[in-house]
Protein backbone atom coordinates (compact mmCIF):
# COMPACT_ATOMS: atom_id res chain seq x y z
CA UNK A 1 0.00 0.00 0.00
CA UNK A 2 2.91 2.46 0.95
CA UNK A 3 4.71 1.31 -2.40
CA UNK A 4 1.60 2.20 -4.34
CA UNK A 5 0.66 6.04 -2.62
CA UNK A 6 4.92 6.55 -3.56
CA UNK A 7 4.34 5.30 -7.01
CA UNK A 8 1.13 7.50 -7.57
CA UNK A 9 3.31 10.54 -5.99
CA UNK A 10 6.14 9.95 -8.02
CA UNK A 11 3.96 10.00 -11.20
CA UNK A 12 2.60 12.86 -9.73
CA UNK A 13 5.60 14.86 -9.69
CA UNK A 14 7.00 13.55 -13.12
CA UNK A 15 3.40 14.76 -14.64
CA UNK A 16 4.20 17.83 -13.25
CA UNK A 17 7.69 18.28 -14.49
CA UNK A 18 6.21 17.02 -17.72
CA UNK A 19 3.75 19.82 -17.54
CA UNK A 20 6.43 22.17 -16.62
CA UNK A 21 9.00 21.55 -19.35
CA UNK A 22 6.03 21.78 -22.04
CA UNK A 23 5.18 25.22 -20.38
CA UNK A 24 8.69 26.27 -20.43
CA UNK A 25 9.32 25.07 -23.88
CA UNK A 26 6.07 26.75 -24.90
CA UNK A 27 6.57 30.08 -23.35
CA UNK A 28 10.09 30.00 -25.37
CA UNK A 29 8.63 29.63 -28.67
CA UNK A 30 6.23 31.93 -27.93
CA UNK A 31 8.53 34.74 -26.94
CA UNK A 32 10.84 33.72 -29.80
CA UNK A 33 8.05 34.17 -32.36
CA UNK A 34 7.15 37.36 -31.32
CA UNK A 35 10.39 38.46 -31.23
CA UNK A 36 11.09 37.73 -34.75
CA UNK A 37 7.80 39.46 -35.70
CA UNK A 38 8.50 42.62 -34.25
CA UNK A 39 11.80 42.55 -35.45
CA UNK A 40 10.50 42.09 -39.15
CA UNK A 41 7.18 43.78 -39.00
CA UNK A 42 8.64 46.96 -36.98
CA UNK A 43 11.80 47.35 -37.20
CA UNK A 44 12.09 46.08 -40.82
CA UNK A 45 9.29 49.27 -41.68
CA UNK A 46 11.17 51.60 -39.49
CA UNK A 47 14.37 50.79 -41.63
CA UNK A 48 12.36 51.16 -44.97
CA UNK A 49 11.14 54.50 -43.77
CA UNK A 50 14.52 55.61 -42.92
CA UNK A 51 15.45 54.23 -46.51
CA UNK A 52 12.81 56.17 -48.36
CA UNK A 53 13.88 59.76 -46.81
CA UNK A 54 17.03 58.93 -47.51
CA UNK A 55 16.53 58.36 -50.91
CA UNK A 56 14.20 61.51 -50.96
CA UNK A 57 16.98 63.52 -49.81
CA UNK A 58 19.51 62.21 -52.72
CA UNK A 59 16.55 63.32 -54.94
CA UNK A 60 16.27 66.49 -53.65
CA UNK A 61 19.96 67.04 -54.23
CA UNK A 62 19.75 65.94 -58.11
CA UNK A 63 16.99 68.51 -58.60
CA UNK A 64 19.31 71.32 -56.90
CA UNK A 65 21.80 70.17 -59.78
CA UNK A 66 19.44 69.84 -62.40
CA UNK A 67 18.46 73.39 -62.40
CA UNK A 68 16.28 74.21 -65.24
CA UNK A 69 14.31 77.93 -66.00
CA UNK A 70 13.15 79.40 -62.99
CA UNK A 71 9.18 81.37 -62.92
CA UNK A 72 8.83 82.74 -60.14
CA UNK A 73 4.70 82.61 -59.52
CA UNK A 74 4.25 84.81 -56.75
CA UNK A 75 3.44 85.82 -53.18
CA UNK A 76 -0.20 84.26 -52.04
CA UNK A 77 -2.05 85.41 -48.63
CA UNK A 78 -4.90 83.05 -48.09
CA UNK A 79 -7.57 81.88 -45.36
CA UNK A 80 -7.03 78.39 -44.05
CA UNK A 81 -9.65 75.71 -43.61
CA UNK A 82 -9.12 76.14 -39.49
CA UNK A 83 -12.37 76.23 -37.29
CA UNK A 84 -11.01 77.31 -34.40
CA UNK A 85 -9.14 80.22 -35.55
CA UNK A 86 -8.87 82.65 -38.31
CA UNK A 87 -5.63 81.47 -39.66
CA UNK A 88 -3.84 82.73 -42.80
CA UNK A 89 -0.76 81.34 -45.33
CA UNK A 90 1.57 83.58 -46.92
CA UNK A 91 3.28 81.15 -49.44
CA UNK A 92 5.77 82.43 -52.41
CA UNK A 93 6.23 79.91 -55.16
CA UNK A 94 8.87 79.22 -57.79
CA UNK A 95 8.59 76.59 -60.40
CA UNK A 96 11.46 75.00 -61.82
CA UNK A 97 10.42 74.30 -65.31
CA UNK A 98 12.30 72.49 -68.37
CA UNK A 99 12.85 75.10 -70.62
CA UNK A 100 11.97 78.66 -72.06
CA UNK A 101 8.98 77.48 -74.20
CA UNK A 102 7.37 76.22 -71.00
CA UNK A 103 8.04 79.49 -69.03
CA UNK A 104 6.46 81.58 -71.95
CA UNK A 105 3.80 79.05 -71.68
CA UNK A 106 3.21 79.83 -67.72
CA UNK A 107 3.32 83.38 -68.22
CA UNK A 108 0.36 82.93 -70.94
CA UNK A 109 -1.63 81.42 -68.62
CA UNK A 110 -1.05 83.11 -65.09
CA UNK A 111 -3.74 83.92 -64.20
CA UNK A 112 -5.29 80.19 -64.49
CA UNK A 113 -2.03 79.11 -62.34
CA UNK A 114 -2.46 81.15 -59.93
CA UNK A 115 -6.21 80.55 -59.67
CA UNK A 116 -5.62 77.00 -59.18
CA UNK A 117 -3.14 77.21 -56.60
CA UNK A 118 -5.55 79.64 -54.84
CA UNK A 119 -8.68 77.28 -54.99
CA UNK A 120 -6.19 73.92 -53.24
CA UNK A 121 -5.03 76.95 -50.69
CA UNK A 122 -8.20 77.63 -49.07
CA UNK A 123 -8.72 73.50 -49.35
CA UNK A 124 -6.30 72.95 -46.35
CA UNK A 125 -5.76 73.43 -43.06
CA UNK A 126 -2.78 74.78 -40.58
CA UNK A 127 -2.76 70.66 -39.17
CA UNK A 128 -2.26 69.79 -42.78
CA UNK A 129 0.98 72.39 -43.12
CA UNK A 130 2.83 71.64 -39.97
CA UNK A 131 4.53 68.49 -41.05
CA UNK A 132 7.20 67.61 -43.50
CA UNK A 133 4.99 65.43 -45.40
CA UNK A 134 1.99 68.13 -45.58
CA UNK A 135 4.18 70.67 -47.29
CA UNK A 136 5.46 67.69 -49.54
CA UNK A 137 1.67 66.61 -50.28
CA UNK A 138 1.36 70.08 -50.86
CA UNK A 139 4.50 70.29 -53.32
CA UNK A 140 2.68 67.48 -55.29
CA UNK A 141 -0.73 68.59 -55.34
CA UNK A 142 0.43 72.26 -57.12
CA UNK A 143 2.77 70.34 -59.33
CA UNK A 144 0.24 68.18 -60.88
CA UNK A 145 -2.37 71.12 -60.76
CA UNK A 146 -0.27 73.38 -62.78
CA UNK A 147 1.19 70.49 -65.10
CA UNK A 148 -3.15 70.10 -65.79
CA UNK A 149 -3.50 73.62 -66.89
CA UNK A 150 0.18 72.88 -69.20
CA UNK A 151 -0.92 71.36 -72.29
CA UNK A 152 2.32 69.45 -72.67
CA UNK A 153 3.16 69.68 -68.73
CA UNK A 154 6.57 70.52 -68.47
CA UNK A 155 7.04 71.65 -64.28
CA UNK A 156 9.87 69.41 -62.71
CA UNK A 157 9.71 71.10 -59.11
CA UNK A 158 7.69 73.67 -57.13
CA UNK A 159 9.98 75.15 -54.06
CA UNK A 160 8.58 77.72 -51.79
CA UNK A 161 10.33 80.58 -51.12
CA UNK A 162 8.39 82.20 -48.50
CA UNK A 163 6.18 80.43 -45.95
CA UNK A 164 4.32 81.45 -42.63
CA UNK A 165 1.45 80.47 -40.93
CA UNK A 166 -0.41 83.31 -38.94
CA UNK A 167 -3.40 83.44 -36.49
CA UNK A 168 -5.26 86.74 -36.36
Amino acid sequence: MAEETNETQGEKQGGKKKFLIILIVLLLLIGGGAGAAYKFLVLDKQKEEKEKKAQKVVEEIKNVEDLGVQFDVGTFIVNLQDKDADRYLKISIVLDVQDEKIKMELEKRLPQVKDAITTLLFTKSSNDLRTAEGIEELKEEILKRVNAILPIGGVKNVYFTDFVIQTA
